[in-house]
C-alpha cells in the first residue's frame, strides 16, 4: 500500500507531508518486549484468579445452575474482574496521565463497577445501559476518543459524521458491549473471541505504525490468555473454573471498541474504518440479527431466548470445543480475508456490501431456528445430543 497515492483504503500507513512512507516498527525489541508485556499480563491474572477464589462467595460473585442457567456447578464470576484490575493498574502506574487513558480509566471503572454490581443483584438492564453511555461519554468527552468519519465507505468520497460523530461512537460502544455479553453462553466462547479480535487489531496496529497501541493490545491479550486458562474446556477439565461475568464482558467490549476508534480514526496511523467490524464478526452480526428479529416480533432486545448462534450450534450437535473452535476460526479467517481484501484496494463500499450480505444471509439461514438446527446436524453428522450437555455460560 504505502506510497504518495490516494485513491483505495488504506491499512497501512500512507506517505507523510515529506512524501515518505513511515517505517513500520516491526523489529526484535517490539516483539520482546511485547512477548514480555504477555506474560506479564497473563501470569497478573493467573494470580488474581487465584487470589479472588476464596472470597467468591463472600462477595456474592457465584453464578449458580438455574433457569436460564444450565452449568453444572456453582461457578465464580470473577474473571472479568481479574482482567480488568490486572490491567487498569498497570496502566495507572506505567502509563504517563493523559486525556485519553485517563477517559478510559473512566469509563473502565463505570463499566467494571456496574457489572460487579449485576453480577450479584442481577440488576435492571435499563441501568446497565445508562452506565455503558455514560462510560462512552467518558471516552468521547474526557480523552476526545470518538468515531469522527467513516472513511470512503459508501463511493468514493470520505464520509464524516459531523454532529452525528458522538451518537454514532455511543452507538458503537453500547453495541460492542452488548454483543459480547450476548455470545458469552458457553464456556470460553467469549473470551477465545475477543482474544482473537484483540490479536488482528495488534496485528494492525503494528502493520499501521501504531506502535503504542499494538503494546496496549499486547497486555490485554496476555489477559484474556490468563482468563481462558481457567475458562476454557481442555482434556482434563471437563467445565470452566471461572466465569467471565457481566464486568468483564462490558470492560472487553469497552476495550476492543477504544482500540477500534484509535486505530481508526488516527490520521497518523491510517486504517480504514470498514475494516473494524470484520475483526470482531461472529458477536456483531449474531447480536444485529437478534435485536432485528425480536423487535420484528414485538419483544425487547433484551429477551432471552436459545436463538443465539451457539445455541443452534449445539442443539445442532456441535460440542462446546467445537463451537469455540468453529467461530474463532470464522471470526479469524474473515479478519484475515478483509485485510488482505483491503490491502489488495477493494473498494470500501464492497466491504460494507459483504459485511451487509452477511448480516442478511445468517438472518435468513436463522429465520426458522429449527431448519438452521438441522443444517448444523447434517454437518455433525446427526449427532443431536452432542451439544445438550452442560453447556457453561
Amino acid at each position: 500500500m504505502g506510497g504518495p497515492r490516494t485513491p483505495g483504503p488504506t491499512l497501512a500507513p500512507v506517505a507523510n507531508e515529506t512524501g515518505r512512507t513511515p517505517q513500520l516498527p516491526i523489529n526484535a525489541d517490539l516483539f520482546q518486549t511485547a512477548g514480555l508485556e504477555f506474560v506479564a499480563a497473563f501470569s497478573a491474572v493467573v494470580a488474581l484468579i487465584f487470589i479472588m477464589h476464596p472470597f467468591a462467595e463472600k462477595m456474592g460473585l457465584v453464578d449458580r445452575p438455574g433457569g436460564r442457567k444450565d452449568h453444572a456447578a456453582p461457578t465464580p464470576v470473577t474473571g472479568g474482574l481479574a482482567i480488568a484490575v490486572g490491567t487498569i493498574l498497570p496502566a495507572l502506574i506505567l502509563t504517563p496521565p493523559n486525556p485519553q487513558v485517563i477517559g478510559l480509566g473512566v469509563a473502565a471503572v463505570i463499566l467494571v463497577v456496574t457489572g460487579v454490581l449485576d453480577d450479584i443483584y442481577d440488576i435492571p438492564w435499563p441501568i446497565r445501559i445508562l452506565a455503558q453511555v455514560a462510560a462512552a461519554l467518558a471516552i468521547i468527552l474526557i480523552g476526545d476518543v470518538k468515531v469522527e468519519n467513516l472513511g470512503p465507505a459508501f463511493g468514493l468520497r470520505k464520509v464524516d459524521l459531523g454532529y452525528l460523530s458522538a451518537p454514532f461512537t455511543i452507538l458503537a460502544t453500547v453495541g460492542l458491549i452488548n454483543a459480547l455479553n450476548m455470545i458469552d453462553g458457553i464456556d470460553g466462547l467469549a473470551g477465545s473471541l475477543c482474544l482473537c479480535a484483540v490479536a488482528m487489531l495488534a496485528v494492525a496496529s503494528v502493520y499501521a505504525g501504531n506502535s503504542d497501541l499494538a503494546h496496549g493490545l499486547t497486555v490485554i491479550a496476555g489477559a484474556v490468555a490468563g482468563f481462558l486458562a481457567f475458562n476454557l474446556r481442555l482434556p482434563w477439565r471437563s467445565r470452566a473454573r471461572v466465569f467471565l461475568g457481566n464486568a468483564g464482558s462490558a470492560y472487553l467490549g469497552l476495550m476492543i471498541a477504544w482500540a477500534a476508534f484509535r486505530l481508526t480514526q488516527n490520521p497518523g496511523h491510517p486504517v480504514t474504518p470498514v475494516l473494524a467490524p470484520f475483526l470482531i464478526l461472529p458477536p456483531v452480526i449474531d447480536c444485529l440479527v437478534l435485536i432485528f428479529r425480536r423487535l420484528k416480533h414485538g419483544q425487547s432486545p433484551f429477551n432471552a431466548d436459545r436463538t443465539h448462534v451457539h445455541h443452534l450450534m449445539l442443539d445442532g450437535g456441535f460440542t462446546v470445543t467445537g463451537v469455540v473452535l468453529t467461530l474463532c476460526g470464522f471470526s479469524l479467517a474473515m479478519g484475515l480475508a478483509a485485510a488482505l481484501a483491503l490491502r489488495a484496494d477493494t473498494p470500501p463500499a464492497i466491504m460494507v456490501a459483504v459485511f451487509l450480505a452477511l448480516t442478511g444471509g445468517y438472518f435468513l439461514f436463522t429465520r426458522k431456528p429449527q431448519s438452521a438446527i438441522a443444517a448444523y446436524r447434517r454437518l455433525t453428522g446427526g449427532r443431536e445430543d452432542a451439544g445438550r450437555a452442560k453447556t457453561g455460560a
